[in-house]
């Protein structure tokens, strides 16, 4: 714990100590938290909360997972009512998860009794019935079931993001569930798996919980393979992106700061979930292409030839055969592909102008244009902030589209950037420097004819 900053440490202790005053209220209250013959019940669905709590699905937030062991917690909620619910929930302290230290199933358990307990409260004071369902009274139990799920679910992940959030610093927007929105709805249709087991509860008993874990481990291995594809996806990015950026000291972090500023501007636009992740995408591969140039041209140091020019200009058409074949990029073609061409249409490849320019890659130009003006080249210092601001309202209708980059700017009010640390120079004999870069607008590249 003294490993958490204080304002985590604060929040803990507050979960816990709600937790803790829950159960004692109940037992105030009732004189007991659970009846003698609500046990069997009790100890079942712990069971099952605790095998499912025990074998989570890794997120790509360090040391961050999720299961869908939430499910019996809600099934207690109709079998046994709130106390139930949060005695299940509280097993989590449990947990026989390698590696989980003590704060960590403290809190787990502490955040899962409340949202049981608030569950079961909404459950009851909408006239759900508790205990085991009679078949002829089950849909009375519908409505109330799952306005439970609708106060459970997203109690648990704001609970748990807010831990998250003030112990590590990741926002939530970074939490690896991108489409928070599809995330939130994936969890409340697993919650079904609550009220089943209530309704086998009345036919099979204690075997409800057995028929059940199959369905159950059948969703952990849903979710394990969908973030498993998700963290393939990125690395063969990130594999790509570090073969760009060896062909150039000066532009390391450059596809991932494009792809960042390029993620604000999509979501400023109110581009949707599946759109802001191709974007992403695209951002991080929009100088792949040059791989397809020699490093001689992209490295030299002076004026370019009409030839080799015209290699720098083919970059993007190169980029968008190199990554043709990657199927989950979707519409980050046409950001590869287009980024360079500009709103006036004196750009490349194809001298797209305004509404003809893909809205990928006019996203992707400011974003490009704005990391190149604020990042250190061989040939001059970062540029400040404010300073490349301007530059890109100067150059908005001529370079850029003036939507993205009204976009870009109120997305900066809202969240500051962050320039990249100095690049001290490499030793001179690693590599030539180009004086100028086809990135940014305010230095364009010298050509020669005649050579």
């Amino acid at each position: 714990m003294r490993d958490l900053p204080w304002p985590a440490r604060v929040y803990l202790v507050a979960v816990i100590g709600a937790a803790a005053a829950l159960i004692v209220r109940s037992v105030i209250v009732s004189g007991t938290l659970v009846a003698p013959a609500d046990l069997d019940v009790l100890l079942v669905l712990a069971l099952l909360f605790l095998v499912c709590e025990s074998m989570p699905t890794l997120l790509n937030v360090e040391q961050f997972a999720v299961s869908v062991s939430f499910s019996a917690a809600l099934a207690a909620v109709v079998l046994i009512g709130p106390e139930g619910a949060a005695l299940v929930g509280l097993t989590a302290v449990l947990s026989v998860r390698p590696g989980l230290p003590l704060i960590k199933r403290l809190f787990n358990g502490a955040q899962f009794a409340i949202c049981g307990y608030a569950a079961g409260g909404l459950y009851e004071a909408l006239d759900g019935r508790v205990g085991v369902p009679q078949v002829n009274a089950f849909d009375d139990l519908i409505g109330p079931y799952a306005a439970a799920t609708a106060v459970f679910v997203p109690l648990n992940i704001v609970l748990t993001l807010t831990m998250i959030g003030l112990a590590t610093r990741v926002r939530a927007t970074e939490v690896p569930m991108r489409g928070m929105a599809q995330f939130l709805l994936s969890y409340l249709g697993y919650g079904t798996f609550g009220l089943l087991v209530a309704g086998l509860w009345a036919t099979v008993q204690s075997i409800s919980a057995v028929l059940v874990l199959l369905p159950l481990f059948v969703a952990r291995w849903a979710f394990g393979q969908y973030h498993a594809q998700q963290r393939s996806y990125d690395a063969t990015i990130a594999a790509l992106c570090q073969a760009v950026e060896t062909k150039d000291y000066y532009t390391r972090g450059h596809c991932t700061r494009v792809s960042l500023a390029s993620s604000m501007i999509a979501q400023e636009i109110g581009m949707g979930l599946e759109r802001v992740r191709a974007i992403r995408y695209a951002g991080m591969l929009h100088d792949v292409g040059k791989l397809g140039v020699p490093t001689k041209v992209l490295q030299k140091n002076g004026p370019l030839t009409e030839e080799e020019f015209a290699a720098i200009q083919l970059h993007p058409m190169r980029g968008l055969e190199i990554v043709r074949g990657i199927g989950f990029l979707d519409e980050a073609y046409a950001g590869i592909m287009h980024h360079h061409e500009r709103h006036d249409g004196t750009g490349y490849p194809m001298g797209l102008a305004g509404d003809e320019i893909p809205e990928f890659a006019k996203v992707i130009a400011v974003a490009d244009a704005f990391d190149s003006m604020t990042s250190d080249r061989s040939y001059r210092g970062a540029r400040p902030v404010p300073e490349a601001i301007d530059e890109l309202r100067k150059t908005a209708g001529t370079h850029f589209d003036p939507v993205m980059v009204a976009a870009f700017i109120r997305a900066l009010e809202h969240e500051p950037w962050q320039p990249p640390r100095r690049v001290d120079p490499p030793p001179p004999e690693a590599t030539e420097t180009p004086i100028k870069d086809h990135d940014d607008p305010t230095m364009p590249i010298e050509v020669v004819t005649g050579q």
